[in-house]
């Protein structure tokens, strides 16, 4: 602890101070995230609307800032890092959310406001292009004299195009803040600003609180899935890839099955299969009916079902290069055609 926050500690302050900071002591000790709050810029009346609408949420304390930084030394454990933002006019609130949630809410429940000549401009301030509803008179100048592109039109004052009058970062003049009003624009937004907060034994600043929700709920599901496929492609089981990783072996084992025509009871359906439709492609691609079986003679060969492929795609490459007999078979045949004996081959061959 530095020494001034020891001097301060030790000096004689008032009874009223005492029980001050014993109560700042107790509110910044009964909530699991304290922060600090900018309450410059705020009416009174907006700010009691804001603290009534924090009710079941969170708790805004306000009291003297020497007071607030020696609650915050006399609590410790960390949460004296808050003493550095507590300057100008702020407060003290307290939440049992997470720092993200009331960062979140506090940002959710800023409103509009005008702004008020020798402020200064929290962002660009545009006057918009359309009529402003005032009837001809010395307001037009007063539109031109702060930049805005304005003229009597159909028998009112409109503004011809969004005109750009202030960049942020300026101050605003008695004539703009005049026109404005007359506008009814509001420029800037009034709310409670968190500077900073404390949970869980970590500092937080605005910063690392302003996050998109959306995103890292998308950039974690991402991550989640890009995990579980490394899960199955490394064979790695855990209790969310086992059902896929015993359904992938489940498929390969069947693939080794039929590709190597094993003669297995849950693998004759589709062995039979497979070999109908080979056999019907040979059929289709011989023009002499005695070659064929008898049940074969005068019927049309179906199409090819899809649902009796060879291979799945898991099979290698060296498996389809090799697991190709029914188009061997039909070489060896047009071969065999060529040679002006194949129908008696053919013939011998299905009896």
């Amino acid at each position: 602890m530095s020494s001034s926050a020891q001097e301060r500690k030790t000096e004689t302050i008032p009874e009223w101070k005492r029980e001050e900071v014993d109560e700042l002591t107790e509110f910044v000790g009964s909530y699991d995230a304290v922060g600090v709050v900018d309450l410059t810029g705020i009416p009174s009346r907006q700010l009691q609307d804001m603290r009534r609408d924090l009710y079941g949420e969170a708790e805004l304390r306000m009291s003297r800032n020497t007071l607030i930084e020696r609650a915050l030394d006399e609590v410790d454990e960390g949460v004296e890092g808050l003493s550095a933002f507590v300057s100008g006019h702020v407060g003290l609130i307290g939440t049992n959310d997470n720092p993200f949630g009331l960062f979140k809410r506090l940002e959710a429940s800023k409103t509009s406001a005008p702004i008020g000549a020798g402020e200064v401009a929290p962002n660009d301030i545009v006057i918009p292009e359309g009529d402003t509803g005032v009837d001809p008179g010395p307001f037009v100048g007063e539109l031109q004299q702060v930049g805005a592109d304005a003229r009597i039109d159909g028998g009112s004052i409109k503004v011809m195009s969004d005109s750009h009058v202030l960049d942020a970062g300026e101050e605003v003049s008695n004539d703009l803040a005049n026109v404005l009003g007359e506008l009814g624009i509001e420029p800037k937004e009034v709310g409670l600003d968190l500077r900073a907060v404390f949970a869980d034994d970590v500092l937080f600043e605005p910063e690392e609180l302003a996050i998109d929700v959306d995103e890292y709920r998308a950039d974690v599901e991402s991550a989640a899935a890009a995990a579980r496929n490394l899960s199955v492609n490394a064979a790695y089981p855990t209790a969310r890839t086992a059902g896929t990783l015993l359904g992938k072996a489940a498929g390969e084992a069947k693939a080794v099955g039929l590709f190597a025509a094993i003669e297995d009871e849950e693998l004759m359906p589709d062995l039979v299969a497979r070999a109908d439709a080979q056999l019907r492609s040979l059929a289709a691609a011989i023009n002499d009916d005695e070659a064929l079986p008898e049940e074969l003679r005068g019927v049309e060969a179906p199409a090819a079902e899809p649902a009796v492929e060879e291979e799945p795609d898991e099979s290698s490459d060296d498996e389809d290069t090799e697991a190709e007999p029914a188009d061997a078979d039909a070489d060896a045949a047009d071969d065999d055609d060529d040679d002006g004996d194949g129908a008696e081959g053919l013939g011998a061959m299905f009896g």
